[in-house]
């Protein structure tokens, strides 16, 4: 079944694009639904699809040579995903999994890739999500680096986190599951460190959002500075 044109036109990679366009896409287009925690992507499928996050969240994950699951990154409804494998016609570098109930929305690869690069614009937003990419992978391997898991705990969190309305947030904050598997710690080393920023005021949730009151706290602890000197 066509996917709605409204679907596409809401996605910011897709949004600048003529109508008429965006029109042949939908009628191609293709929405899939994934249960938690199923296998959206393969590692080293050839994925025929560009592949657009509607509704839910996943997360990209690989595993080490002694099989420990590793987080990469999130990805968030408006996200677009298997952009690698689309560019470069290759395999898929990591696995992509729901982490909650999601709608993914699929567009062919011969049908999208020349669209995408026959548009500047939309060619000059996937060369800076690439770059976004990169930076993240840097930044999660030197949080890998570090000492101990508080100072990890609090260098992913400065990571993920933005100013929202005057406030510091982690929006749709991760599960201590899931933050534990980015920093290579247990689930339950994450939860004592959570207790611990809780109990000194410099993290609260806020809903569904993790607010970050003492920011400047959170990134000192990162560098190694001691709670108790603060």
């Amino acid at each position: 079944m066509p996917v709605p044109l409204s679907v596409l036109q809401s996605l910011p990679l897709l949004a600048s694009l003529p109508q008429v366009t965006i029109a042949h896409l939908a009628q191609q287009a293709v929405e899939v639904s994934f249960a938690k925690r199923e296998v959206v992507l393969h590692k080293a499928s050839v994925p025929s699809s560009l592949c657009f996050l509607l509704e839910g969240r996943l997360q990209g994950v690989d595993f080490t040579m002694d099989d420990r699951e590793v987080g990469l990154y999130f990805i968030n409804p408006g996200d677009y995903f298997g952009e690698v494998a689309v560019i470069d016609g290759s395999t898929q570098p990591e696995f992509v999994t729901a982490v909650a109930k999601s709608k993914v929305v699929l567009i062919s690869r011969a049908l999208i890739k020349p669209i995408l690069f026959g548009s500047p614009k939309l060619a000059e937003l996937l060369c800076l999500r690439l770059a976004v990419r990169l930076r993240e992978v840097a930044a999660q391997r030197r949080i890998l680096g570090l000492a101990n898991p508080l100072q990890r705990v609090c260098a992913q969190l400065d990571l993920l986190s933005a100013s929202v309305a005057g406030q510091v947030k982690v929006r749709n904050a991760p599960t201590h599951q899931e933050l534990a598997i980015m920093i290579n710690v247990s689930r339950e080393t994450v939860t004592r460190v959570f207790q611990l920023l809780q109990g000194r005021g410099i993290v609260e949730r806020d809903g569904n959002d993790l607010r970050i009151d003492e920011p400047d706290v959170l990134r000192n602890t990162a560098s190694g500075q001691p709670l108790a000197a603060l």
